[in-house]
């Protein structure tokens, strides 16, 4: 948003800052960091953008559900919801209300990686099945190496073997191009 992705109102529902509260509140750990970061994000948007920034005090008592709320108001006030949350996203398109996927924007602007292309990436971590190495680009997406447990903290040069794009990120495929030079 700084960038001026946005125009118009931003309008934060209180109810989202009741849920906000609610979190950073909780006695789990990683939910409380969650809130907290989750209300330093809102806070620093109402300061220091060049948008307009207006709390909705309104609330909609028969509605339980958060998301069904903010999809209520987006039709109500004629609006867009701004999310990164999949599911919410697709209730959006699904209730004829438009909506901004800040995954798909981020997505947008990410480097294209093509099957074939040749990357040096650290493998950090265990995949999910059995020999498979996991690394992360500078910008979060997931490279799931296969064959790329044995290389775990190593720095590798890796061959793209394919590449998936899903609303809910990317992940790129690979193999260790020293086992490329050994086919």
């Amino acid at each position: 948003m700084q960038n001026r992705f946005l125009e118009g109102t931003l309008v934060i529902p209180g109810f989202v800052l009741e849920e906000l509260q609610h979190i950073a509140d909780s006695s789990d750990l990683l939910k409380r960091n969650r809130g907290r970061r989750g209300l330093d994000i809102l806070n620093k948007i109402q300061k220091e953008l060049p948008i307009a920034v207006e709390i909705y005090e309104g609330d909609f008592d028969d509605i339980s559900e958060v998301d069904s709320k903010l999809v209520k108001l987006a039709k109500l006030l004629s609006g867009m919801v701004v999310t990164n949350d999949f599911n919410l996203n697709k209730v959006c398109e699904l209730q004829g209300v438009a909506v901004l996927n800040i995954n798909d924007l981020a997505n947008a602007v990410k480097p294209v990686v093509l099957p074939g292309e040749e990357l040096t990436i650290q493998v950090i971590k265990d995949g999910k099945e059995q020999h498979q190495g996991v690394a992360y680009l500078d910008d979060g997406t997931m490279i799931v190496v296969e064959g790329g447990r044995d290389y775990i903290g190593k720095n590798i040069e890796v061959v793209v073997t394919s590449v998936l794009q899903t609303s809910a990120g990317r992940m790129i495929f690979a193999k260790p191009k020293l086992l490329e030079k050994a086919l």
